[in-house]
C-alpha cells in the first residue's frame, strides 16, 4: 500500500466500525490509553482524598484528645489508650496510602479497621453512626484490588531484606 492510500484506508476502517471521519477521534486504542490513564488519576485522586480524610478528620481529633473522640473511647470502656491507638493505626494507614509500595497493605488495613468500627457501632453504639465505616470500606476495597501489584514489590523487598 503506498503512503497515500494508507489514510484512506484507515478513514475507511474508522467509518466502517462507526467513528466519524474526519473528527480527529483516536483510535481505538488510544482512546483505552487514555480512559485506563484517567483511571488512574481518580484512583490516585481517591487515594490522596481518603489519607487526607483519615489523617485529618479521623486521626487528628484523637490523637489531640477532642472530647468528641474521648467520649466516644470512654463509652467504650477502651479510654485514652484505645483512642491513640486507634489514632496512630489511622494516621498510620493515611500515611501508608500515599507510598506506592504500601498502598494496597494500607487499604486492606484500614478496611479491617473499618470492619472493626463497624462492629463497635452496631454492638456499643445502637448502630447510631454504623454506615459510615460500610461506606468507606468500598473505596478501601477498591484500592486494595487495584493496587494489588504492589504487594508483589513489597514482598521481594521483604524477602531481599530477610
Amino acid at each position: 500500500m503506498s503512503e497515500t492510500t494508507a489514510p484512506l484506508a484507515a478513514s475507511a476502517t474508522a467509518s466502517a466500525a462507526g467513528a466519524p471521519s474526519g473528527s480527529g477521534s483516536a483510535p481505538a486504542p488510544a482512546r483505552a490509553e487514555r480512559r485506563a490513564r484517567r483511571a488512574r488519576i481518580a484512583l490516585r485522586g481517591l487515594q490522596v482524598f481518603l489519607a487526607l480524610f483519615y489523617g485529618i478528620a479521623s486521626a487528628l481529633p484523637k490523637l489531640i484528645a477532642h472530647p468528641s473522640a474521648s467520649e466516644g473511647f470512654d463509652k467504650m470502656g477502651w479510654g485514652n489508650a484505645g483512642m491513640y491507638t486507634i489514632g496512630v493505626l489511622e494516621l498510620a494507614g493515611a500515611i501508608a496510602l500515599l507510598v506506592p509500595v504500601l498502598q494496597s497493605v494500607a487499604a486492606a488495613a484500614l478496611g479491617a479497621l473499618m470492619v472493626g468500627a463497624f462492629v463497635v457501632q452496631v454492638v456499643v453504639f445502637d448502630g447510631q453512626n454504623a454506615a459510615t465505616p460500610l461506606i468507606l470500606i468500598v473505596p478501601l476495597a477498591l484500592i486494595a484490588w487495584k493496587r494489588r501489584e504492589s504487594n508483589r514489590a513489597l514482598l521481594r523487598w521483604a524477602r531481599r531484606e530477610a
